[in-house]
């Protein structure tokens, strides 16, 4: 007698505009930093899986770029097909919307879901910065009746209050199915794409202003040595020449804050002694070069 598989599994595309916590919830789902995270729009470029696993059953989530509204620059459109692959291939998708604020932009992004609203599940984040509560529910009550969303979930990914509402309601839409990865593993990003996304998000929490819009970070390589150490050796690269002396600092003040606070996070999460060297180099207008773009691990449009 054939045994019946009742597993379910399935992929969930998270989407949004710029700094409305996308990110933020991925970590909180997956329950541990899998995307990296910043006050500023724009830091996440690719798409970035996460899996969350519960008993047989299996939601691969998907982190995507804020919904861009300048498409001028090559890396900007291959951030929008991050977003659109993402929803082509999902079972279901999050749109994430900041506290009871729906702009403009997130009326746009409903227009580019189309017929998959009624596949959405809405989440109204960051309630936790709410000093009234009770004026959720006429927004929420808006939102219902002018959009066929599958559900409206208010929660906080930060402090995790009614997350678990949110994971409830996924797994109960997830198609019959059986796991795609095997336990244990929480993203399909190697350690060296996550190792320069950590420098990456360092740069750009402590630079102002457009730098951080052009650079971007490469491990060129990483091993082991005799001392058991890891050696991380990462370039960091601009477009133009003149942004060297801000991202290296006064008497490389800022190099060396990026580094401590990269070897921090790199040794939680290695588990390992790092020693990281950091390299800033320049490869003007990598930003609209395809070449280059797929060599940083963009998809080609």
């Amino acid at each position: 007698m054939i045994q019946k598989n009742n597993s379910h599994c399935g992929r969930v595309a998270i989407v949004g505009r710029p700094n409305v916590g996308k990110s933020t919830l991925l970590n909180a789902l997956v329950g541990q930093k899998i995307s990296i995270v910043s006050s500023k729009p724009q830091t996440t470029r690719h798409g970035i899986l996460g899996v969350l696993n519960r008993d047989a059953d299996q939601a691969v989530f998907v982190d995507t770029p804020g919904i861009q509204r300048d498409r001028k620059r090559l890396l900007h459109r291959f951030m929008g097909r991050a977003i659109r692959d993402a929803l082509d291939s999902s079972d279901l998708a999050l749109m994430v919307v900041a506290r009871n604020r729906f702009t403009q932009e997130d009326r746009r992004l409903t227009e580019m879901l189309g017929h998959r609203l009624a596949r959405t599940l809405l989440v109204v984040n960051k309630i936790d910065t709410l000093r009234d509560k009770a004026k959720l529910l006429p927004f929420l009550e808006s939102l219902s009746k002018e959009f066929p969303f599958k559900a409206l979930i208010p929660l906080s990914a930060l402090t995790g209050e009614n997350l678990g509402d949110l994971v409830d309601e996924i797994f109960r839409e997830l198609p019959q199915g059986e796991a795609i990865y095997p336990q244990g593993v929480y993203t399909d990003r190697d350690i060296q794409f996550r190792a320069a996304e950590i420098v990456r998000e360092k740069l750009t929490e402590i630079l102002h202003q457009e730098v951080p819009y052009g650079l971007t970070v490469e491990v060129e390589h990483m091993k082991e040595n005799e001392k058991g150490q890891v050696v991380v050796h990462a370039l960091i690269w601009l477009e133009r020449d003149s942004q060297k002396a801000i991202v290296i600092g006064k008497q490389g003040q800022v190099l060396k804050e990026v580094g401590k606070s990269s070897r921090r996070e790199l040794k939680s999460l290695m588990k390992k002694r790092i020693h990281l060297e950091l390299w800033v180099k320049v490869r003007r207008r990598w930003a609209d070069s395809e070449r280059e773009l797929k060599r940083f691990g963009f998809d080609s449009l």
